[in-house]
């Protein structure tokens, strides 16, 4: 142990600096391999690096739709807690979670459906485009392709990063078909932490021009 204590930025640079060493030689570009590190960071899990998948330029259009301050949307509100919200007000951008109005409540009861599927309509009904950050329930993510294919909008990007195992999996392969930008993590992991840390990644890349 160190007896000076290290400061916030130190231990994060030397965390990028022992992802790098442990990592080595990886297929990501410029743009993807900040994101793509800071998701390792988030996890501690290298795994990360073979799980990452960018769909149809995915990085530079999330980094794109930020600098031109497009709105956020999220599925939960663990997502939305997290994002460094100085960066967002920096661009000119806002953050929207849907899971606990009201109408939300009320409309998974009439439909029979999840939270999440509703405030994914609900989201698209009032936001219109924006960041799509699905980081919990499959469910979001499938409404949310649903909605997409049918039309109804046309996300500049989409961070498809739900965690667990009904649907998980089902539902990523489905983002993937989307003529749309995606950013997901293939199989079973992601997460909040995770998805907050790829939009992170983003609004400061954003922030850098």
């Amino acid at each position: 142990m160190s007896a000076v204590p290290l400061t916030p930025e130190q231990i994060t640079t030397e965390s990028f600096r022992m992802i790098e060493a442990e990592v080595g030689p990886h297929p990501f570009d410029a743009l993807e391999w900040p994101i793509v590190r800071r998701m390792i960071h988030a996890s501690g899990d290298l795994e990360y690096t073979r799980l990452v998948h960018f769909h149809r330029d995915a990085a530079r259009a999330g980094v794109q739709a930020l600098q031109a301050g497009a709105p956020l949307v999220t599925d939960v509100r663990m997502v939305a807690s997290g994002i460094q919200r100085a960066v967002l007000e920096q661009l000119g951008s806002t953050v929207h979670c849907f899971i606990d109005a009201p109408d939300v409540a009320r409309m998974a009861q009439e439909q029979r459906t999840t939270r999440s599927a509703c405030a994914m309509q609900k989201a698209v009904a009032e936001v219109g485009p924006a960041v799509y950050v699905i980081g919990n329930a499959p469910t979001a993510l499938l409404t949310l392709c649903a909605l997409t294919q049918q039309g109804h909008v046309q996300p500049p990007v989409i961070l498809a990063m739900p965690v667990g195992f009904v649907a998980v999996v089902e539902s990523k392969e489905q983002a993937l078909t989307l003529d749309v930008p995606v950013i997901t993590v293939r199989g079973r992991k992601g997460g909040s932490a995770v998805a907050t840390a790829t939009v992170n990644a983003l609004l400061l890349l954003a922030q850098q021009g």
